[in-house]
């Protein structure tokens, strides 16, 4: 399948749909600094992916696609200190975790192919 355009790419849709549970686990959470930053690395993993094929050269999508699978390990990294502060349940942990590993891999992928 040829990508026509970002919304093609399964990693963004999963960094989109990462993104969108962030929201929703962390909407009344009350320690806004984490609640900022976590939702804010999230939405970078989408908008990076999406910035760089806007691009249209495949250094510059390189360039922005090490960015987001930076941000990613910055959720990873976040969610590992919402577990040990009791923001989420267990389930909810490992399921934006497992996210973040899967999305983490199809970023490696294609920064492989590029």
């Amino acid at each position: 399948m040829k990508i026509e355009k970002f919304e093609d790419i399964i990693a963004w849709q999963k960094a989109k749909d990462l993104t969108l549970e962030i929201y929703h686990i962390f909407k009344n959470n009350r320690d806004f600094s984490f609640k900022d930053q976590i939702q804010r690395a999230s939405v970078s993993i989408m908008n990076n992916i999406a910035e760089g094929f806007e691009r249209r050269t495949n250094q510059e999508f390189l360039h922005f696609l090490y960015i987001a699978k930076g941000s990613c390990g910055e959720v990873r990294s976040m969610l590992y200190l919402a577990s040990e502060l009791k923001y989420g349940s267990e389930k909810e942990f490992n399921n934006l975790h497992n996210l973040t590993v899967e999305i983490s891999k199809m970023l490696s992928g294609f920064i492989k192919t590029l």
